[in-house]
């Protein structure tokens, strides 16, 4: 199957704004882009692009005082088959885990592992280590939160959601991940596109977050929001938590007065 993709991002700056921006799909999709993956703004400006310590494309410009939109649209190439599932897949023992996973067991910014432990170790501490357990956090995580957009808020992190039981996708993604943490399960933060591709839909249309946890020497993906396996995702970035894949970071003022986001497959006609 083949999906379109892409976005409309529009900021307003009182003045000349340097900013991040981590909007380009992961170079793991690149090799199933159909059509090219440009990041467009208006009016015209550099955009100088490099690749972070999470592998992940950024680019770096500054925006000029007004008003600059941002956008792209693309087609790529998709299985069009659901999350892979591995039942049975086993944990790996910390001792075992590559130098490079490492990292993701650490507490960060968002993800407070040395808060959540105990809580953690009270509600899977008698589940089978592996794929069960980390199941039984998405699980936990998705029945314990409740969704809506009216509770995104940019200073939330596990923590404070574990606590007001309420948030976003992204908050979801970041309770799971310190849970699989507090559990000796690396896990990472990743956020793309989404769309509702063998689902019904559900709008308005914006970003998603989800997870990856590293079980029997690979990553899975795990949705703790949607909890199902799900067609489609398009990856952008991934590390430890938000503040590694934050979409735009601004250094001054800008306000955000426009977004939008597409994400629909692709039918013949």
């Amino acid at each position: 199957m083949q999906i379109r993709a892409g976005f409309q991002i529009t900021y307003q700056c009182p003045r000349p704004t340097p900013m991040l921006v981590m909007v380009s799909v992961h170079p793991s999709r690149a090799a199933d882009l159909r059509t090219p993956d440009v990041l467009h703004s208006d009016p015209p400006i550099e955009a100088r692009p490099y690749l972070d310590q999470f592998g992940n494309i950024c680019h770096r410009i500054v925006a000029p005082a007004d008003r600059l939109v941002l956008s792209t649209d693309f087609v790529i190439a998709d299985s069009g088959l659901p999350d892979p599932q591995a039942p049975d897949a086993p944990q790996t023992p910390v001792e075992d885990l590559p130098d490079d996973v490492l990292v993701f067991l650490l507490g960060s910014r968002y993800c407070e592992t040395d808060r959540l432990t105990n809580v953690a170790w009270s509600l899977f501490g008698g589940i089978e280590p592996g794929w069960a357990r980390v199941q039984a956090i998405v699980d936990f995580v998705h029945d314990h939160i409740v969704f809506g957009y009216q509770h995104a808020s940019p200073f939330k992190t596990a923590w404070d959601a574990h606590q007001d039981q309420l948030g976003v996708c992204r908050d979801f993604a970041h309770l799971a991940v310190t849970f699989c943490r507090c559990m000796n399960v690396p896990a990472r933060y990743c956020t793309g596109y989404l769309g509702d591709i063998g689902v019904p839909p559900s709008l308005p249309m914006d970003f998603s977050a989800w997870f990856d946890a590293y079980l029997d020497g690979q990553w899975y993906a795990f949705d703790a929001r949607n909890r199902q396996p799900r067609i489609g995702r398009i990856l952008m970035a991934r590390g430890r938590d938000a503040t590694d894949t934050a979409i735009v970071t601004n250094f001054g003022p800008a306000a955000l007065v426009g977004f939008e986001v597409v994400t629909d497959e692709v039918t013949d006609t």
